[in-house]
Order: structure tokens, then sequence, then C-alpha cells
């Protein structure tokens, strides 16, 4: 039994609330009917992974997921959802085919996430440095983490890209 109140057990608490706070924000971006609550929820949602590479021992990922992910893509996104069609709308009803394709697919997704993380052999994280200067940051750029960097970069690009297409889409032309 853990001591809730040992630095161990606040550890795990705080561990908890990160996991539930990724989760809730999940639920809001896949579940709210409001577009913009959608955005919302992804931003928490994206603030509680960025928590999870904090537990990682990636501070940097970490700070790079708040400000890509959470800074960039998400005000794109609310800048897409302010120039496409008002809210106030009526909302098409939704099509329980694809709600039921949906399910059947997140969870497939699901399973076969679980079944790679039960089959994978965990090793501990190697230790890390605590040189944090320019010149260390710029080799892991260039190195290191050169592959997350484009990998970003290209996601920030099809964000802006889908935030063009969708506000033409709301102004119809």
């Amino acid at each position: 039994m853990i001591d809730l109140f040992s630095a161990e057990g606040m550890a795990t608490l705080s561990f908890l609330g990160v996991v539930g706070l990724t989760f809730i924000g999940a639920l809001i971006a896949v579940g709210a009917r409001n577009i913009f609550h959608n955005v919302l929820g992804l931003a928490l949602a994206l603030f509680g992974v960025a928590g999870l590479f904090v537990y990682l021992n990636s501070p940097f990922v970490a700070m790079m997921e708040i400000l890509i992910y959470v800074g960039a893509i998400c005000i794109a996104i609310c800048f897409a959802i302010m120039l496409s069609e008002p809210l106030y709308l009526p909302k098409p009803p939704r099509n329980p085919l694809k709600l039921l394709g949906a399910g059947v697919a997140s969870g497939l997704i699901f399973a076969m996430l679980g079944l790679l993380m039960k089959k994978t052999t965990w090793v501990p994280a190697a230790e890390r440095s605590t040189d944090w200067s320019i010149t260390t940051l710029g080799h892991f750029l260039l190195t290191k983490y050169a592959l997350i960097f484009e990998v970003i970069s290209l996601v920030l690009l099809v964000a802006m890209l889908g935030a063009i297409v969708t506000a033409r889409d709301g102004r119809g032309s």
C-alpha cells in the first residue's frame, strides 16, 4: 500500500491526475457537439500528453508539445473555426453507421496498441545530461531529434493548409 502523503504517493497521485486530464480532454475532444469545445478538449488532452512526456523524463519534448501542438495547431484550428460557417446554424444529425465504424476502428487501434505494449520489452530510461546549453540543444536538434522536428513541421504545415481549406469552404467560395 502506498502512503499518499509520501513523495512516492504524491508522484503517483500527480501521474494519475495527468492521465485523467489526458483522458478527459480526449473525451471532450471526441464527444462534444460544439466544435469549439472539441478544440478546447484537444488542447486539454495535449497538455496531458505533455505532462506524460515530463514523466518520461523528456521535458524538452514536453515543452515542444505545448508550444507546437497546443500553441500553434490549436490556435490554427480556432482560426479555422472563426473563419468557417457560424456555430448557431443547425447541425446535421450524426450517421449511426459512421459512429459504429469509428467505434470499431478506435477499438481495433486500442487493442493493437495494448497488444503492442504487452509484447514490448521495456527498459529503464538512460541517464540524461544536465547540460541544456544552446550548443547542446542545437546538436540534439540536428542529430537525435531531427526526425521529430521534421515530423512536427510537417504536421504544422498540414494544419495550416487544413485551416485555409476549411476557411475557404466556410465562406462558400
